[in-house]
């Protein structure tokens, strides 16, 4: 029951700090179709998963239960596929292809890049 407890903890928090990126970002960039906070998001949440990966695993430095709760809860929170692939197929059905086609391959390669990059930091020191 504990470990239900703190995956929805932690969900709770990523997704709250996820609304409040997209708000934040929807309000800079207002004048673009593309995804910007999400885009953030995913990208920050891989570099985050990446780093945490990394001490986790070189150090053992994070408990079980507390591995549930940033890597399941929180950051699965904060970054969502689902928006992604919703986000991408509003700029689809809006013919707005190379925006569409954008946001998926920037999210993949640097998604893929920044969590390398973090796990990479986190076993150098």
């Amino acid at each position: 029951m504990i470990e239900l407890l703190l995956v929805g903890a932690g969900g709770f928090i990523g997704s709250t700090f996820r609304y409040v990126l997209m708000q934040l970002f929807s309000n800079i960039a207002s004048n673009s179709s593309f995804p910007w906070g999400i885009f953030i998001a995913n990208i920050s949440g891989s570099l985050l998963i990446g780093l945490l990966a990394g001490l986790t695993e070189s150090r053992n430095a994070i408990n079980p239960e507390i591995r549930l709760f940033l890597f399941v809860g929180l950051l699965g929170g904060f970054t969502t596929f689902s928006s992604i692939t919703n986000d991408t197929l509003t700029l689809f059905r809006s013919s707005q292809f190379a925006l569409a086609f954008a946001n998926i391959g920037l999210t993949v390669f640097l998604g893929m890049l920044f969590v390398a990059l973090g796990y990479f930091l986190a076993r150098s020191n």
